[in-house]
């Protein structure tokens, strides 16, 4: 009986044993193992017992979701939802870590996967853990989990509403993730509601919140202390913040500084941030800071050029030196003297501001203010400027072009922005307080140095002038005599004269250097005109030069039309000629080097395509149009490229777009918008039909052209040589016909996957359809494209396309001429 007793008592202490064990595992542990079962009343809990995992039902709701929430509270604060949009109507979810290190959750009764953490990597023995960030994460068993770079997964890069101390929100371009918070639909439903939160990549860098595919608020850049329109937001001593940018990422996160506090970022429901703060004493969140949303938060409130103050009745206004563009101020502001490029224009000093839109600007960090004022006045079509970075004594260089868009002012903790002007409407004194700002120092000793040089300057400017004079005399008998071998002359069929250009002339010693005399190794491609290379030069700047070959159809009137078109250009969005050589037998181009080659080099490629998602094709479109206004409308002279393709859009090291190869292009005075040649030149495929067939070419032709592109850019096919399975259309009559049908989505590429906004694709390839209308005069001009991208109206139905072979088209077949030798550019073409 002894025996027994204690073969008993054994059995129960080793049953209580397994007991506890099992039931300190089940709802204790912070790990969940291969193959192991989370299921409705199973939680794992972070080591410091701060975050808990598990199932829960929001509010009055029946449906049930895998969560993460805060533990030992007087109720479940919930800060991040696997499942948000795929809910589980029964209590019968299962979630289990596979052996390839994947999170599955599992509706039980059917065996259906419910959601899943997808990831690129697969490992042996894979550990899925909860820390105490609140960040539960999967790693090789035995890895270092320390080092977010061993993860293979992570629920921080998943955000949905809630942002919580060291968690970043922004763009990792190693990985490709954009992490972003997007608001529950309401309180007690978890599913993606309408607003969203996170970084805006395009220019410089900013803070929006959209509503759907519009900007709800734009919190702004960050400028070194907060961002620019939530001065109040700023360093604190509860928190500070981190602002990353540099090739890899792009990222922003808050960090406490008492660490034993809680606190979170959520954006609710309606749109509002709240900062929470968990006060332990009466067991309830508290909102430590929330901005307080008022009309002039409202995105553009005023207009373009206009400033919003809501200390004012009404609240909007026109910047100093700008009119209203109707009676009513708030439908935005025009200059009262508009810019010329002159050499008088400068900059008058605006305090106080929340700075403009930053999607279209540009911006280098380590720029001081002096080189960012030199940097934007020697570039026609810069509008503004100030420091990225105020902290300290502010360094960095943000540029703005165009229109400004979004400003307000502020009492306090403003921004600085300095606006371009014309001569006659600077501000004296706050142009000499600017001056002044060298040091009282500098200012005296440039006074002595003043007065000293005067007398040598006078016999320096005789000298100098006695020099030109001479300089000219000579040449001018160099050319009467047929001896000047490097004057630039203009195209025969130009409608404008052209003075001498003064472009830096390359010696061929130079550029035979550069390029290691013209390795192949150094070769970045081919076109019509010649081979291009990369070189650099002594002091390390990068250079393409493009090599007008003996063998090429575009001969030395297309080397001269160049330069001339392109020579005084000065545009983000146009590649920069740098110089040019003419030396014997050579005529060379020498641009700015583009190191990430030209967009067809992406877009019709299946790996590299899956390298640029929506976003950054929708910025690459905006910039080529941005491009296309200069040209056509805000340059000295309006020119017409002739020949818009892929491969002439070259991208840089931040993928912006810049328009290249203008050895065709046309260049018009006065008010002319059309002209008729006998030399047809272009790209099959991408010419307007007008152009094509008659010879006539006009800016639509480039709307034309650019159209094309849409198509191209959006579907990742090539419109030449496109022929639909099922109708035979070429890629726009393709298009139109899903449009019509209402199924537009079915021309986006499929690697695009989940980056594309809808809204926003529909209406693209809605602007793109306007632009290949077959007559001219349906086609929008490149200011209205840019108006209809950015806007959410009505937009007119698009016409039948150009060359469409479908019904109700039968005469736009054609006949051509000679082509070139690469059986992609048309040199010669005869309209029949």
């Amino acid at each position: 009986m002894a025996e027994t007793r204690v073969t008993n008592t054994k059995l129960i202490f080793g049953f209580f044993v397994v007991l506890y064990v099992s039931i300190s595992f089940t709802f204790g542990a912070d790990t969940i193992s291969p193959n192991q079962i989370i299921r409705y009343n199973d939680t794992i809990v972070s080591p410091q017992e701060i975050f808990e995992l598990g199932f829960f039902s929001p509010g009055n709701s029946m449906n049930h979701y895998v969560a993460i929430w805060y533990k030992k509270r007087a109720y479940r604060t919930v800060v991040w939802v696997a499942n948000r949009d795929a809910p589980l109507v029964l209590t019968s979810g299962e979630l289990t870590l596979t052996i390839e290190g994947v999170l599955v959750l599992r509706d039980a009764p059917k065996g259906n996967v419910v959601w899943n953490s997808t990831s690129k990597t697969s490992v042996r023995n894979p550990i899925g853990q909860l820390l105490d960030t609140g960040n539960f994460i999967i790693y090789k068993e035995g890895g270092n989990y320390i080092n977010q770079e061993n993860f293979i997964w992570q629920s921080f890069d998943f955000p949905t509403d809630t942002l919580l101390s060291g968690m970043n929100y922004g763009r990792n371009f190693v990985t490709g993730i954009d992490r972003h918070f997007t608001s529950w639909k309401s309180y007690d439903d978890p599913a993606s509601g309408n607003f969203s939160y996170g970084i805006d990549i395009r220019g410089y860098p900013q803070v929006i919140i959209w509503n759907g595919p519009k900007i709800w608020f734009r919190g702004g850049p960050w400028n070194g202390l907060g961002y620019t329109g939530n001065p109040n937001n700023r360093q604190s001593q509860m928190y500070n913040f981190t602002f990353v940018i540099n090739q890899k990422e792009i990222y922003s996160q808050f960090n406490l500084i008492n660490t034993s506090a809680l606190m979170r970022v959520v954006l609710q429901p309606n749109g509002r941030v709240e900062r929470l703060l968990w006060d332990d004493n009466k067991q309830k969140w508290n909102v430590f800071l929330a901005p307080e949303v008022d009309q002039c938060d409202e995105y553009n409130s005023c207009g373009t050029n206009g400033m919003c103050n809501i200390d004012n009745s009404p609240v909007c206004e026109c910047l100093k030196r700008f009119e209203p563009r109707s009676a009513d101020s708030s439908q935005g502001c025009r200059r009262t003297i508009p810019l010329d490029c002159g050499p008088g224009e400068g900059f008058n000093k605006y305090s106080n501001l929340k700075l403009p839109d930053t999607r279209w600007s540009w911006y280098n960090q380590t720029m001081t203010l002096v080189e960012c004022e030199k940097m934007c006045k020697s570039n026609c079509s810069c509008s503004a400027y100030t420091n990225s970075n105020v902290s300290g004594a502010g360094s960095g260089c943000l540029l703005w072009f165009g229109d400004l868009a979004d400003i307000r002012t502020f009492g306090k903790d403003g921004d600085t922005l300095y606006i371009r002007v014309a001569a006659s409407e600077l501000d004296p004194v706050e142009n000499r307080n600017r001056s002044s700002a060298l040091g009282n120092k500098e200012s005296s000793s440039i006074g002595i140095r003043v007065r000293v040089m005067v007398p040598i300057a006078f016999v320096v400017l005789v000298i100098l002038i006695s020099v030109c004079l001479f300089y000219r005399f000579n040449r001018k008998k160099q050319h009467q005599q047929g001896t000047q071998k490097n004057v630039i002359e203009p195209d025969p069929e130009s409608t404008s004269d052209h003075e001498d250009l003064e472009l830096p002339l390359f010696g061929l010693s130079t550029l035979l250097k550069a390029t290691n005399n013209f390795s192949t190794d150094n070769k970045l491609g081919e076109g019509g005109y010649g081979p291009v290379y990369k070189g650099v030069l002594e002091d390390g700047k990068e250079i393409a030069v493009k090599r007008l070959a003996k063998t090429s159809t575009q001969g030395l009137l297309e080397f001269k039309n160049e330069v001339i078109s392109i020579s005084k250009l000065q545009h983000r969005n146009l590649v920069k000629l740098l110089g040019y050589c003419a030396e014997a037998t050579e005529k060379m181009l020498v641009y700015e080097y583009m190191p990430n080659k030209s967009l067809d080099f992406f877009i019709f490629d299946k790996t590299q395509s899956e390298l640029i998602d929506w976003p950054a094709r929708y910025h690459i479109i905006n910039g080529i149009a941005r491009g296309l206004v200069y040209i056509h409308q805000d340059s000295r002279l309006r020119i017409i490229h002739r020949d818009l393709k892929a491969s002439n859009i070259l991208l840089d090291k931040n993928m912006n777009p810049k328009i290249s190869d203008f050895g065709t292009a046309r260049s018009f005075g006065g008010n002319q918008i059309e002209a008729n040649t006998n030399r047809v030149v272009g790209t099959y495929g991408y010419m307007a039909p007008e152009y094509a067939r008659d010879g006539v070419f006009s800016i639509k032709s480039d709307v034309y052209s650019f159209g094309v592109m849409i198509l191209e850019i959006i579907s990742g096919e090539k419109n030449r040589g496109f022929s639909h399975k099922e109708h035979y259309n070429d890629l726009m009559g393709h298009a139109w016909g899903l449009h019509n049908e209402g199924r537009s989505l079915e021309l986006v590429a499929k690697c695009l996957g989940e980056s594309i906004i809808v809204s926003q694709v529909l209406r693209t390839i809605h602007v793109g359809l306007l632009c290949v209308q077959r007559r001219p005069e349906d086609r929008p001009n490149m200011t209205s494209v840019i108006l209809m991208l950015g806007s959410e109206g009505k937009l007119p139905s698009p016409k039948e396309p150009g060359f469409y072979v479908g019904e109700g088209l039968q005469d736009t077949s054609l006949s051509y001429g000679k082509s070139s030798n690469n059986e992609l550019t048309i040199s010669m073409l005869d309209g029949r």
